[in-house]
């Protein structure tokens, strides 16, 4: 029987740089309002600053704070109102020496002032007079011109995936469109003779698919375009003839199952059959997710995940969404961790980089994570697991109280 010819974890990551350092996507210029989740193909530049004008941030009076240091409930300092600002109108008010002017939130601060005080520490006397009973000290309740972002700074880095807030500062500063990098476009594919459609009717001894749906939406939440998902019969020419088809529209190829060196599993020698350089990765020392395959043909990157829904979700994890932030020179999905303490010990493969999913729960105001253990072809283990902990290749496992970190799924 065929032996797979492992290569690393690290090893295969740093194959999967060189085959694709070449790759690249074009860019589109889009509506900032539709850029969510989007990825900045260019560093974004604020043409102004923000704030542009200096104003308040509470309700209440601007005065020069040097008036009103030392004041008390019991000592006020009485100074001069001479007029208001009215939101959202341009102020030639000028604030001199014990003179106030009363400025709403979000309101322009006049000339001379350096500082707001609240309305609640303020009574006023006449229409001509207020009493100041608590100091302020200069900038006190105030943002100051450019003090949000100056003019020239750079908002958002080219590889930065686009927030909610992202998409705020951009209107901030009047940014009405901004380039992104295309969507990388992805086809997904499961293959075996026992696949069918999971909402149909199923025989006995066929199996519902899980992995064409779990790694679409993978591929969705990454940022991608699932371009084609199906089943295909474990059939050298077919999906030889499917792949084709689909090489010219897309980036990224993922066919789950047939991956490993059984006689139905065609996957490596049809993308072999497909063009150089075929496949350069063929195992994997992960556990799960041992026979994994990545190859290339033309412009299009193939990989081959194991049939089991766990090593499939795992793999993709790895190498694929690796891949995928590459292309858009994003430094990552903000992958969340955590910092926890293992409830249990938890075993390595020998020889094997190994992910196990973990339960986190909070016990006497520590994160204590429990392993889940279940075989590669149980997809609970998955919906059960909150993250999953990484250890090392060379690592024999981690011992019950020993600190790790998780990464949240």
């Amino acid at each position: 029987m065929k032996l797979l010819n492992v290569d690393s974890v690290s090893g295969a990551k740093d194959k999967l740089s060189h085959y694709f350092a070449d790759l690249s996507l074009d860019h589109e210029e889009i509506d900032t309002c539709a850029s969510l989740g989007r990825v900045a193909a260019a560093d974004i530049i604020s043409p102004v600053p923000l704030p542009e004008f200096q104003r308040a941030t509470v309700d209440g009076y601007a005065l020069h704070a040097k008036d009103t240091f030392g004041v008390s409930d019991s000592l006020p300092v009485f100074l001069e109102l001479i007029g208001k600002v009215e939101m959202g109108e341009v102020t030639q008010l000028t604030v001199s020496s014990e003179q106030a002017v009363y400025v709403p939130t979000g309101g322009m601060i006049p000339k001379g002032a350096d500082a707001m005080v609240m309305l609640e520490y303020v009574e006023q006397m006449d229409t001509g007079t207020i009493a100041v009973h608590r100091p302020s000290a200069p900038g006190e309740n105030v943002i100051m011109r450019g003090e949000d972002l100056k003019e020239g700074t750079c908002i958002i880095k080219k590889g930065r995936r686009i927030k909610p807030s992202d998409i705020g500062a951009l209107a901030g500063a009047g940014i009405a469109r901004i380039k992104v990098f295309e969507k990388i476009r992805v086809a997904v594919i499961s293959t075996g003779d026992e696949i069918v459609d999971p909402f149909g009717s199923v025989p006995l001894g066929k199996i519902r698919d899980i992995n064409t749906y779990a790694l679409a939406n993978m591929v969705t939440e990454a940022g991608g375009i699932v371009t084609f998902k199906g089943v295909l019969a474990d059939d050298f020419q077919g999906l030889k003839d499917q792949l084709l088809s689909l090489l010219p529209d897309n980036h990224i190829l993922i066919i789950s199952g047939g991956s490993s060196v059984g006689q139905k599993d065609v996957t490596a020698q049809v993308i072999d059959s497909l063009g150089p350089p075929g496949v350069f990765v063929h195992g994997v020392a992960v556990k799960p997710g041992k026979p994994t395959i990545i190859g290339r043909a033309g412009d299009t990157a193939l990989f081959g995940l194991p049939g089991h829904p766990v090593s499939a979700i795992i793999i993709f994890k790895i190498f694929i969404e690796t891949l995928m932030n590459q292309m858009t020179c994003h430094k990552g999905r903000e992958n969340i961790s955590l910092m926890a303490i293992a409830d249990a010990n938890i075993h390595a493969a020998p020889g094997k980089e190994t992910y196990q999913p973990v339960l986190i729960e909070k016990e006497d105001g520590h994160n204590l994570a429990k392993p889940i253990h279940g075989k590669s072809g149980a997809i609970s283990l998955m919906t059960r697991a909150d993250g999953y902990v990484r250890i090392e290749q060379n690592k024999e496992g981690i011992k019950k109280g020993e600190i790790v970190q998780v990464t949240l799924l």
